[in-house]
């Protein structure tokens, strides 16, 4: 049975939330959901890097964030041997069924896909955002994200774009 809050919340890992800080491009995300939920771990690697980081400072400033106790991590889930962070967020949408799930590693990603859970990332974030005509072009935001750390193939880029028009 779907959790009838899955559609209102997403749940996401350490490095979208810190490319989409770092980059001024945090407010994307309020197209996808009401609240983002950072599961607790994800938001202790975070607060790590001092009061004075980006990303540190949105998880305690910004209302729709909402750092969250992870439930058990399912047995299957730490079979894979992912990191905490990753566990942390497939648990909770595990827990959710419906609830997306924004994450950019490539093997959370897989198994993400494996369990059944809506699934985005950094990039697919930004893409929707022109969709949507949140943003008039995808481009220079993608550019600001890797600048802000963000590492994609330029063919993945270039693909992205095509999609969008650009």
């Amino acid at each position: 049975m779907a959790d009838p809050d899955a559609g209102r919340s997403a749940v996401i890992n350490a490095s979208p939330l810190i490319f989409l800080s770092r980059g001024g491009y945090l407010d994307l995300l309020r197209q996808f959901a009401e609240r983002i939920l950072v599961p607790a771990p994800v938001a202790e690697e975070i607060r790590m890097k001092g009061p004075d980081d980006v990303t540190a400072r949105a998880l305690s400033e910004t209302p729709w964030i909402e750092v969250v106790p992870i439930p058990r991590v399912p047995e299957e889930v730490i079979e894979w041997g992912l990191g905490t962070g990753e566990s942390s967020v497939l648990a909770i949408a595990v827990a959710h069924p419906g609830m997306e799930a924004i994450i950019d590693d490539l093997a959370g990603r897989k198994y993400a896909e494996c369990l059944g859970i809506p699934l985005r990332g950094t990039l697919g974030i930004v893409l929707v955002a022109k969709k949507r005509g949140v943003v008039s072009l995808a481009r220079p935001v993608v550019e600001d994200l890797i600048r802000s750390g963000l590492y994609l193939s330029r063919p993945l880029i270039d693909e992205a774009l095509k999609r969008v028009g650009e």
